[in-house]
């Protein structure tokens, strides 16, 4: 909402506010996905499920 206090301004001028007020309350643009720094990518540091292959449950019991 929007409120003139003092003076009068032109259909101009309030067009002109009102099109720099809704530029600027609009959602941020992003023209590329930001990559993480190698700081915090924390990819690395997560372990990979695990899948075991065909036979393992037998494989499991040599280990003994």
């Amino acid at each position: 909402m929007l409120r003139i206090v003092r003076g009068e301004p032109s259909d101009e001028e309030l067009a002109a506010l009102l099109a720099v007020v809704a530029a600027r309350s609009g959602a941020p643009v992003k023209s590329e996905p930001e990559v993480p720094s190698a700081w915090r990518n924390r990819e690395p540091l997560l372990r990979r499920p695990v899948r075991p292959g065909a036979g393992a449950w037998r494989a499991s019991a040599w280990r003994c």
